[in-house]
């Protein structure tokens, strides 16, 4: 597989699980079905809305990154930490105090840890030799 196939792939799968967690950041319903919270509101819409923004901006950011893949490989570092690292550390803080259980929660880790390699691994291999 090419350095620049690895590259979309990466950006790709990002911005596709990115836009997928818009959609329970924008739906107190969905959030209370995918994460097993029964009428949950997270009382803070304003938050949600915000979180929702920026989690549209980094989709779109990984979009932008595919268009010169090994030019804007950066962009998969700064997708590692504090992105990444960020949401899975929010994961544990909700699994710790209750909110959501470590079950509902386990399949968000393991795609945030896919991603995690994944993006890691691009990044690495991207640094050695020709495209």
């Amino acid at each position: 597989m090419t350095k620049i196939k690895l590259f979309r792939i990466s950006y790709w799968m990002g911005a596709v699980f990115d836009a997928l967690v818009i959609i329970p950041m924008l739906s107190p319903e969905v959030a209370g079905a995918v994460f097993g919270i029964p009428n949950f509101n997270p009382g803070n819409d304003y938050a949600m809305r915000i979180a929702a923004s920026l989690m549209a901006g980094w989709t779109f950011l990984l979009l932008w990154a595919d268009r010169e893949p090994l030019e804007r490989k950066g962009v998969l570092l700064l997708t590692v930490f504090p992105v990444l690292s960020g949401l899975i550390l929010a994961g544990i803080f909700a699994v710790q105090s209750g909110l959501i259980t470590p079950g509902n929660m386990l399949p968000a880790w393991i795609m945030q840890a896919l991603l995690l390699v994944l993006f890691s691994f691009s990044y690495k291999n991207g640094k050695m030799g020709p495209p």
